[in-house]
Protein backbone atom coordinates (compact mmCIF):
# COMPACT_ATOMS: atom_id res chain seq x y z
CA UNK A 1 0.00 0.00 0.00
CA UNK A 2 1.26 3.48 -0.81
CA UNK A 3 1.50 5.79 2.14
CA UNK A 4 0.81 9.48 2.22
CA UNK A 5 4.57 10.30 2.17
CA UNK A 6 5.15 8.05 -0.86
CA UNK A 7 2.22 9.63 -2.66
CA UNK A 8 3.60 13.08 -2.07
CA UNK A 9 7.00 12.01 -3.32
CA UNK A 10 5.62 10.46 -6.44
CA UNK A 11 3.53 13.51 -7.13
CA UNK A 12 6.58 15.69 -6.75
CA UNK A 13 8.39 13.48 -9.26
CA UNK A 14 5.60 14.03 -11.82
CA UNK A 15 4.11 10.57 -11.69
CA UNK A 16 0.31 9.88 -11.62
CA UNK A 17 -0.96 7.98 -8.68
CA UNK A 18 -3.85 5.57 -9.51
CA UNK A 19 -7.02 6.02 -7.48
CA UNK A 20 -7.97 3.38 -4.99
CA UNK A 21 -10.10 0.54 -6.22
CA UNK A 22 -12.98 1.53 -4.00
CA UNK A 23 -12.90 5.05 -5.39
CA UNK A 24 -12.96 3.67 -8.94
CA UNK A 25 -15.91 1.46 -8.24
CA UNK A 26 -18.02 4.20 -6.68
CA UNK A 27 -18.80 6.06 -9.93
CA UNK A 28 -19.56 2.77 -11.65
CA UNK A 29 -22.05 1.91 -9.00
CA UNK A 30 -23.61 5.34 -9.30
CA UNK A 31 -23.75 5.03 -13.07
CA UNK A 32 -25.30 1.62 -12.82
CA UNK A 33 -27.94 2.93 -10.46
CA UNK A 34 -28.61 5.89 -12.70
CA UNK A 35 -28.94 3.53 -15.66
CA UNK A 36 -31.29 1.40 -13.66
CA UNK A 37 -33.40 4.46 -12.99
CA UNK A 38 -33.36 5.35 -16.69
CA UNK A 39 -34.40 1.83 -17.66
CA UNK A 40 -37.17 1.70 -15.11
CA UNK A 41 -38.61 5.18 -15.81
CA UNK A 42 -40.42 4.34 -19.12
CA UNK A 43 -42.50 1.69 -17.42
CA UNK A 44 -44.97 4.11 -15.71
CA UNK A 45 -45.26 6.19 -18.94
CA UNK A 46 -46.08 3.05 -20.91
CA UNK A 47 -48.79 2.23 -18.41
CA UNK A 48 -50.18 5.79 -18.49
CA UNK A 49 -50.22 6.02 -22.30
CA UNK A 50 -53.40 3.96 -22.83
CA UNK A 51 -55.18 5.96 -20.11
CA UNK A 52 -54.14 9.25 -21.74
CA UNK A 53 -55.24 8.00 -25.15
CA UNK A 54 -58.60 6.83 -23.81
CA UNK A 55 -59.41 10.24 -22.32
CA UNK A 56 -60.17 11.97 -25.69
CA UNK A 57 -62.15 8.93 -26.83
CA UNK A 58 -64.23 9.08 -23.66
CA UNK A 59 -64.78 12.82 -24.15
CA UNK A 60 -65.92 12.25 -27.74
CA UNK A 61 -68.28 9.48 -26.68
CA UNK A 62 -69.71 11.68 -23.97
CA UNK A 63 -70.24 14.59 -26.36
CA UNK A 64 -71.96 12.32 -28.88
CA UNK A 65 -74.20 10.91 -26.16
CA UNK A 66 -75.14 14.41 -24.99
CA UNK A 67 -75.90 15.45 -28.57
CA UNK A 68 -78.15 12.41 -29.04
CA UNK A 69 -79.95 13.20 -25.78
CA UNK A 70 -80.52 16.79 -26.89
CA UNK A 71 -81.88 15.67 -30.25
CA UNK A 72 -84.22 13.15 -28.63
CA UNK A 73 -85.40 15.77 -26.16
CA UNK A 74 -86.10 18.26 -28.96
CA UNK A 75 -87.99 15.63 -30.95
CA UNK A 76 -90.01 14.66 -27.89
CA UNK A 77 -90.95 18.29 -27.21
CA UNK A 78 -91.95 18.91 -30.82
CA UNK A 79 -93.99 15.73 -31.20
CA UNK A 80 -95.62 15.62 -27.77
CA UNK A 81 -98.68 17.63 -28.83
CA UNK A 82 -99.12 15.61 -32.04
CA UNK A 83 -98.87 12.33 -30.14
CA UNK A 84 -101.35 13.59 -27.54
CA UNK A 85 -103.82 14.58 -30.28
CA UNK A 86 -103.36 11.19 -31.97
CA UNK A 87 -104.00 9.35 -28.70
CA UNK A 88 -107.08 11.47 -27.99
CA UNK A 89 -108.38 10.86 -31.52
CA UNK A 90 -108.01 7.11 -31.03
CA UNK A 91 -109.45 6.95 -27.50
CA UNK A 92 -112.38 9.38 -27.75
CA UNK A 93 -114.45 7.42 -30.34
CA UNK A 94 -113.74 4.08 -28.69
CA UNK A 95 -114.67 5.41 -25.26
CA UNK A 96 -117.97 6.82 -26.56
CA UNK A 97 -117.00 10.45 -25.99
CA UNK A 98 -117.90 11.20 -29.63
CA UNK A 99 -119.90 9.34 -32.23
CA UNK A 100 -117.52 7.01 -34.05
CA UNK A 101 -119.74 7.24 -37.14
CA UNK A 102 -118.75 10.86 -37.69
CA UNK A 103 -115.30 10.72 -36.07
CA UNK A 104 -113.82 7.24 -36.53
CA UNK A 105 -110.65 6.28 -34.64
CA UNK A 106 -107.44 7.33 -36.27
CA UNK A 107 -106.51 3.68 -36.80
CA UNK A 108 -109.48 3.30 -39.18
CA UNK A 109 -108.45 6.51 -40.92
CA UNK A 110 -104.94 5.09 -41.35
CA UNK A 111 -106.37 1.89 -42.87
CA UNK A 112 -108.49 3.94 -45.29
CA UNK A 113 -105.47 6.10 -46.20
CA UNK A 114 -103.43 2.97 -46.91
CA UNK A 115 -106.19 1.55 -49.13
CA UNK A 116 -106.42 4.81 -51.10
CA UNK A 117 -102.65 4.85 -51.49
CA UNK A 118 -102.61 1.20 -52.53
CA UNK A 119 -105.10 1.52 -55.39
CA UNK A 120 -103.53 4.74 -56.69
CA UNK A 121 -106.44 7.07 -55.98
CA UNK A 122 -104.57 9.10 -53.39
CA UNK A 123 -101.59 9.65 -55.69
CA UNK A 124 -103.82 10.79 -58.57
CA UNK A 125 -105.79 13.24 -56.44
CA UNK A 126 -102.65 14.57 -54.75
CA UNK A 127 -100.89 15.10 -58.05
CA UNK A 128 -103.83 17.05 -59.47
CA UNK A 129 -104.00 19.28 -56.40
CA UNK A 130 -100.26 19.91 -56.25
CA UNK A 131 -100.07 20.94 -59.91
CA UNK A 132 -102.86 23.47 -59.46
CA UNK A 133 -101.66 24.74 -56.10
CA UNK A 134 -97.97 25.10 -56.92
CA UNK A 135 -98.73 26.52 -60.34
CA UNK A 136 -100.92 29.29 -58.93
CA UNK A 137 -98.52 29.87 -56.06
CA UNK A 138 -95.52 30.23 -58.38
CA UNK A 139 -97.34 32.68 -60.65
CA UNK A 140 -98.44 34.77 -57.66
CA UNK A 141 -94.90 34.97 -56.24
CA UNK A 142 -93.41 35.84 -59.65
CA UNK A 143 -95.89 38.71 -60.05
CA UNK A 144 -96.21 39.96 -56.47
CA UNK A 145 -92.54 40.29 -55.48
CA UNK A 146 -91.43 42.61 -58.35
CA UNK A 147 -94.69 44.57 -58.14
CA UNK A 148 -94.32 44.94 -54.38
CA UNK A 149 -90.74 46.20 -54.79
CA UNK A 150 -91.87 48.82 -57.29
CA UNK A 151 -94.87 49.97 -55.23
CA UNK A 152 -92.83 50.10 -52.05
CA UNK A 153 -90.00 52.08 -53.64
CA UNK A 154 -91.89 54.57 -55.82
CA UNK A 155 -94.25 56.63 -53.72
CA UNK A 156 -96.32 58.04 -56.63
CA UNK A 157 -97.09 54.51 -57.83
CA UNK A 158 -98.11 53.53 -54.29
CA UNK A 159 -100.44 56.53 -54.03
CA UNK A 160 -102.00 55.67 -57.39
CA UNK A 161 -102.58 51.95 -56.73
CA UNK A 162 -103.19 52.18 -52.98
CA UNK A 163 -107.02 52.53 -53.06
CA UNK A 164 -107.37 49.74 -55.61
CA UNK A 165 -105.20 47.43 -53.51
CA UNK A 166 -107.27 48.16 -50.43
CA UNK A 167 -110.47 47.19 -52.27
CA UNK A 168 -109.18 43.84 -53.54
CA UNK A 169 -107.23 42.85 -50.45
CA UNK A 170 -110.43 43.01 -48.41
CA UNK A 171 -112.39 40.91 -50.91
CA UNK A 172 -112.27 37.24 -49.99
CA UNK A 173 -111.04 34.91 -52.70
CA UNK A 174 -113.83 32.40 -52.10
CA UNK A 175 -116.39 35.16 -52.53
CA UNK A 176 -115.05 35.66 -56.06
CA UNK A 177 -114.96 31.96 -56.87
CA UNK A 178 -118.34 32.01 -58.71
CA UNK A 179 -117.08 34.98 -60.74
CA UNK A 180 -113.96 33.07 -61.78
CA UNK A 181 -116.06 30.05 -62.71
CA UNK A 182 -118.45 32.16 -64.79
CA UNK A 183 -115.67 34.01 -66.59
CA UNK A 184 -113.15 31.18 -67.00
CA UNK A 185 -115.28 28.05 -66.84
CA UNK A 186 -114.97 25.06 -64.53
CA UNK A 187 -111.70 23.83 -66.02
CA UNK A 188 -108.15 24.19 -64.77
CA UNK A 189 -107.89 27.89 -65.62
CA UNK A 190 -110.44 29.01 -63.04
CA UNK A 191 -108.88 26.91 -60.27
CA UNK A 192 -105.34 28.14 -60.93
CA UNK A 193 -106.60 31.72 -61.24
CA UNK A 194 -108.36 31.68 -57.89
CA UNK A 195 -105.16 30.36 -56.30
CA UNK A 196 -103.16 33.17 -57.94
CA UNK A 197 -105.61 35.76 -56.66
CA UNK A 198 -105.58 34.38 -53.11
CA UNK A 199 -101.77 34.09 -52.94
CA UNK A 200 -101.08 37.47 -54.51
CA UNK A 201 -102.06 39.66 -51.57
CA UNK A 202 -99.99 38.21 -48.71
CA UNK A 203 -96.82 38.32 -50.82
CA UNK A 204 -97.55 41.76 -52.29
CA UNK A 205 -98.42 43.48 -49.02
CA UNK A 206 -95.48 41.99 -47.12
CA UNK A 207 -93.09 42.99 -49.92
CA UNK A 208 -94.37 46.58 -49.91
CA UNK A 209 -94.01 46.74 -46.14
CA UNK A 210 -90.50 45.28 -46.27
CA UNK A 211 -89.28 47.90 -48.77
CA UNK A 212 -90.82 50.78 -46.86
CA UNK A 213 -89.34 49.60 -43.56
CA UNK A 214 -85.80 49.17 -44.87
CA UNK A 215 -83.19 50.81 -42.65
CA UNK A 216 -82.86 54.43 -43.86
CA UNK A 217 -79.32 54.64 -42.48
CA UNK A 218 -78.21 51.84 -44.77
CA UNK A 219 -79.93 53.48 -47.72
CA UNK A 220 -78.21 56.83 -47.06
CA UNK A 221 -74.88 55.06 -46.65
CA UNK A 222 -75.36 53.23 -49.96
CA UNK A 223 -76.28 56.49 -51.72
CA UNK A 224 -73.20 58.18 -50.28
CA UNK A 225 -71.14 55.48 -51.99
CA UNK A 226 -72.70 56.44 -55.35
CA UNK A 227 -74.47 53.11 -55.81
CA UNK A 228 -76.91 52.97 -58.69
CA UNK A 229 -80.54 52.06 -58.07
CA UNK A 230 -80.16 48.45 -59.29
CA UNK A 231 -77.08 47.97 -57.09
CA UNK A 232 -78.92 49.58 -54.18
CA UNK A 233 -81.73 47.08 -54.59
CA UNK A 234 -79.28 44.21 -54.87
CA UNK A 235 -77.06 45.11 -51.93
CA UNK A 236 -79.45 46.78 -49.47
CA UNK A 237 -83.16 46.52 -50.24
CA UNK A 238 -83.39 42.87 -51.25
CA UNK A 239 -81.34 41.42 -48.36
CA UNK A 240 -83.22 43.55 -45.83
CA UNK A 241 -86.58 42.53 -47.35
CA UNK A 242 -86.02 38.76 -47.34
CA UNK A 243 -87.52 38.00 -43.88
CA UNK A 244 -90.74 39.98 -44.42
CA UNK A 245 -91.13 38.77 -48.01
CA UNK A 246 -90.80 35.14 -46.95
CA UNK A 247 -93.37 35.69 -44.22
CA UNK A 248 -95.83 36.61 -46.97
CA UNK A 249 -94.66 33.69 -49.12
CA UNK A 250 -95.26 31.23 -46.28
CA UNK A 251 -98.73 32.66 -45.72
CA UNK A 252 -99.40 32.37 -49.44
CA UNK A 253 -98.24 28.74 -49.39
CA UNK A 254 -100.88 27.87 -46.80
CA UNK A 255 -103.54 29.89 -48.60
CA UNK A 256 -102.80 28.19 -51.93
CA UNK A 257 -103.78 24.79 -50.52
CA UNK A 258 -106.80 25.95 -48.55
CA UNK A 259 -108.36 27.93 -51.40
CA UNK A 260 -107.70 25.17 -53.89
CA UNK A 261 -109.50 22.59 -51.76
CA UNK A 262 -112.57 24.82 -51.67
CA UNK A 263 -112.37 25.37 -55.44
CA UNK A 264 -112.10 21.63 -56.08
CA UNK A 265 -115.20 20.99 -54.02
CA UNK A 266 -117.31 23.06 -56.42
CA UNK A 267 -116.29 21.87 -59.84
CA UNK A 268 -113.59 19.24 -60.27
CA UNK A 269 -113.21 15.59 -61.17
CA UNK A 270 -109.89 15.08 -59.40
CA UNK A 271 -108.00 16.56 -56.49
CA UNK A 272 -107.97 16.27 -52.73
CA UNK A 273 -110.89 18.66 -52.41
CA UNK A 274 -112.89 16.49 -54.78
CA UNK A 275 -111.88 13.40 -52.78
CA UNK A 276 -113.08 14.94 -49.51
CA UNK A 277 -116.34 16.15 -51.00
CA UNK A 278 -117.09 12.86 -52.78
CA UNK A 279 -116.29 10.85 -49.64
CA UNK A 280 -118.69 12.99 -47.65
CA UNK A 281 -121.52 12.47 -50.14
CA UNK A 282 -120.87 8.73 -50.21
CA UNK A 283 -120.63 8.65 -46.42
CA UNK A 284 -117.11 7.21 -46.61
CA UNK A 285 -116.02 9.10 -43.51
CA UNK A 286 -112.61 7.42 -43.02
CA UNK A 287 -111.67 8.27 -46.61
CA UNK A 288 -112.77 11.85 -46.01
CA UNK A 289 -110.47 12.18 -42.99
CA UNK A 290 -107.67 10.51 -44.95
CA UNK A 291 -107.90 13.31 -47.50
CA UNK A 292 -107.88 15.94 -44.75
CA UNK A 293 -104.80 14.41 -43.12
CA UNK A 294 -103.03 14.35 -46.50
CA UNK A 295 -103.73 18.05 -47.02
CA UNK A 296 -102.36 18.84 -43.56
CA UNK A 297 -99.19 16.83 -44.21
CA UNK A 298 -98.63 18.60 -47.53
CA UNK A 299 -99.05 21.98 -45.85
CA UNK A 300 -96.50 21.13 -43.13
CA UNK A 301 -93.92 19.85 -45.62
CA UNK A 302 -94.39 22.84 -47.91
CA UNK A 303 -93.99 25.27 -45.01
CA UNK A 304 -90.79 23.57 -43.85
CA UNK A 305 -89.42 23.75 -47.38
CA UNK A 306 -90.07 27.49 -47.49
CA UNK A 307 -88.42 27.92 -44.07
CA UNK A 308 -85.32 26.11 -45.36
CA UNK A 309 -85.15 28.35 -48.43
CA UNK A 310 -85.55 31.44 -46.25
CA UNK A 311 -82.63 30.36 -44.06
CA UNK A 312 -80.48 29.80 -47.13
CA UNK A 313 -81.21 33.32 -48.35
CA UNK A 314 -80.74 34.88 -44.89
CA UNK A 315 -77.29 33.57 -44.01
CA UNK A 316 -76.07 37.16 -43.69
CA UNK A 317 -78.28 37.77 -40.66
CA UNK A 318 -76.54 37.69 -37.29
CA UNK A 319 -78.41 35.59 -34.69
CA UNK A 320 -79.77 37.52 -31.73
CA UNK A 321 -77.80 35.35 -29.28
CA UNK A 322 -74.53 36.52 -30.85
Amino acid sequence: MTTGTDTTALAAAGLTVPAPAQAESAPAVGTARAGARVLKSPAPAAVAAPAAASAPAFARTKSVALAVVRVLKAVAVRTAAILALTALWEIAPRAGLVDSTFLPPISEVAVAWWELAGDGQLADHTQASLIRSFGGFGIAVAVAVPLGLLIGWYRPLADFLGPLLEVFRNTAALALLPVFVLLLGIGETSKVSIVVYACLWPVLLNTISAVRNADPTLIRLARSMDLSTPRLFQKVILPASVPAVFTGIRLAGAVSILVLVAAEMIGAKAGLGYLINASQFNFAIPQMYAGIVTISAIGVVFNQLLVTVERRLSLWRVPASS
